[in-house]
């Protein structure tokens, strides 16, 4: 296999990977290659993007896993991206996942998604960018799963003291699908606080 093709399939793989990261095993085992060569293939890689000053990212290693990341001396860009107005609304799936994790919390993305019905992975990263959420432990069980819960921009955001002013929800009735209600009564419950 070329070595630009290969280059392409990290890229791929640390881009899927997201902020999880992967380890040199776990490049090596999905490209059936060396962990030396898949090292080897990173070193490379990384040091093209610090080079080319057009790339935006680059490659970080963080405990023992290697992920992209956006340049150092981009950050005064990100900074004003995420804290100008426009980026300060939530869509309505970021507020569904919100109002899930407040009312829930701790929970796993996978519970998450059991309420919402859809994949629940771009709401949090969002969510997590924003400061209104993170990770406050893992889960028991096998994969050991991350733990969300709000933070105090959480409750700056909605202007609320304590996780007890929270809006009371509705009992769900029990002739209609519990899950698709419970949604609605998050979704319904927090639109209500923000309006």
């Amino acid at each position: 296999m070329e070595e630009d093709k290969q280059l392409g399939i990290i890229e791929s793989l640390l881009f899927a990977a997201g902020d999880e990261g992967l380890s040199v095993k776990q490049i090596g085992e999905a490209m059936g290659i060396s962990e030396e060569k898949a090292l080897q293939l990173l070193e490379i890689l990384k040091n093209r993007y610090e080079e080319d000053v057009a790339r935006g990212v680059t490659i970080v290693a963080f405990a023992e896993t290697y992920q992209l990341a956006t340049k150092k001396e981009f950050s005064d860009y990100l900074k004003k991206l995420v804290e100008s107005p426009s980026s300060s609304s939530l869509s309505q799936a970021g507020l569904e996942t919100l109002a899930i994790i407040a009312y829930k919390q701790p929970i796993t993305r996978v519970e998450i998604e059991v309420i919402r019905g859809v994949k629940t992975e771009r709401p949090i990263q969002t969510l997590v960018s924003k400061g209104l959420i993170k990770e406050v432990g893992r889960a028991e069980g096998t994969g050991r799963a991350k733990l969300y819960g709000t933070t105090s921009e959480f409750l700056d955001y909605f202007g609320l003291k304590d996780l007890q002013e929270l809006p009371e929800l509705e009992e769900i009735s029990n002739d209609s699908p519990a899950e698709e209600d419970e949604a609605d009564l998050f979704f319904s419950s927090f639109k209500e606080q923000t309006e």
